[in-house]
C-alpha cells in the first residue's frame, strides 16, 4: 500500500495549481510576454516566439535570463521550449497555467526566485562588504568605472542612493 502510494504521490502533486509565491519569475516573465505580444500584435505562436526572443534580449536581471535560458529564448539555450510558451499564450492562457504546464516539464523553471530588495535604510554603507556595494549598484543598473577602493564604491553609493533608493522623509514629500 504504501508503495502504491509514493508512485502515485508524484503524479497527484503534478496538476495542482500553483501556490503563492511559487513561480514568481515565471508569472512576471509571462506576464510581460503577453504585454509585449499585444503591444507588437502578435496573435499567432510563431509570431509570439519572436517578440519572446525579442524581449529576452532585453531582460537585465539574472533571474528574468536565466527563464529565458529554460524555455529556449536565449540563443546560447540548450533545450527549445518556447511552443510551450507561444502556442499557450496564442490561446489567451493565463500565467499561471502556462507556468504550471512549465513546471510539469521542467521544475527549475519554479525555482527560480526573484532576490530580496536590500533595504538601504538606516544602514551604514561605509560598514558593507565591496560585494554587497557592488551587488547594489548593478540591481541600479550602474558600473563604478575606476573603483579600486572601497571608499570609491561607498562614494558612488551615497552619491546614487537618493535616486535610487530615497529616504523615508525623501518619499513622504512626493
Amino acid at each position: 500500500m504504501l508503495r502504491v502510494f509514493l508512485v502515485l504521490l508524484p503524479l497527484l502533486t503534478a496538476g495542482r495549481a500553483l501556490r503563492e509565491g511559487e513561480c514568481e519569475v515565471c508569472l512576471k516573465v509571462i506576464d510581460k510576454f503577453s504585454a509585449a505580444a499585444k503591444k507588437a500584435g502578435a496573435k499567432k505562436s510563431n509570431a509570439i516566439e519572436k517578440v519572446i526572443q525579442k524581449e529576452c534580449k532585453k531582460f537585465k536581471d539574472s533571474k528574468e535570463t536565466r527563464m529565458c535560458y529554460y524555455i529556449g529564448g536565449t540563443d546560447d539555450a540548450a533545450t527549445r521550449m518556447l511552443q510551450s510558451v507561444s502556442k499557450p499564450m496564442s490561446h489567451h492562457l493565463p500565467s499561471s497555467k502556462i507556468c504550471q504546464k512549465l513546471k510539469k516539464k521542467d521544475s527549475a523553471i519554479c525555482e527560480l526566485r526573484y532576490e530580496k530588495p536590500i533595504d538601504l535604510e538606516g544602514k551604514d554603507i561605509g560598514k558593507m562588504r565591496v560585494k554587497q556595494l557592488k551587488k547594489i549598484l548593478s540591481t541600479w543598473g550602474e558600473k563604478c568605472n575606476g573603483c579600486t577602493e572601497k571608499r570609491d564604491f561607498v562614494k558612488l553609493v551615497e552619491k546614487l542612493k537618493p535616486k535610487y533608493a530615497p529616504s523615508k522623509e525623501d518619499r513622504d514629500e512626493l
